[in-house]
């Protein structure tokens, strides 16, 4: 069970600029949880990317940023929401190599390949919302006799 240990963070996607305050603050949030540098980098590519759908073709919406737990783990939820046209074909949306172009290339399955968990909902004529999260790697059991 995943409890949450309350909303970190909720950031307007309208511009470009935006975009870069997403993938600025999720590194900040990441570094300061623990994350190491490449799990760190893999949670910023996933948020640039769906940053960016949620801009170009949700119409803009907003990142919420959380922090949860589960057992002994830590993690950032990441929810990027829009009230724009939706996906019409989801499965195709998450296959590998699909891309409508102008983002990083990788789509949705690429960003859902770079987290642990992944959640989408889209409606046609209702919005995306895209759940991720990834989790603090924990540190290696000490040796016996080390």
């Amino acid at each position: 069970m995943h409890t949450a240990a309350g909303v970190e963070a909720c950031l307007p996607i309208r511009s470009d600029m935006d975009l870069v305050w997403v993938r600025q603050h999720v590194r900040q949030a990441a570094a300061r949880l623990g994350f190491g540098l490449v799990d760190q980098t893999k949670l910023v590519t996933a948020a640039s990317e769906l940053a960016r759908n949620t801009l170009v073709h949700g119409g803009g919406g907003q990142m919420t940023v959380t922090q949860v737990s589960n057992g002994g783990s830590q993690g950032l939820r990441l929810a990027f929401t829009d009230e724009g046209p939706g996906i019409a074909d989801l499965e195709l949306a998450l296959s590998d190599g699909y891309t409508s172009g102008g983002g990083l290339g990788m789509g949705l399955s690429g960003a859902r390949r770079l987290v642990h968990d992944f959640d989408i909902d889209s409606t046609p004529g209702s919005g995306t919302a895209v759940r991720v999260t990834c989790w603090v790697a924990r540190p290696p059991r000490p040796r016996e006799g080390a």
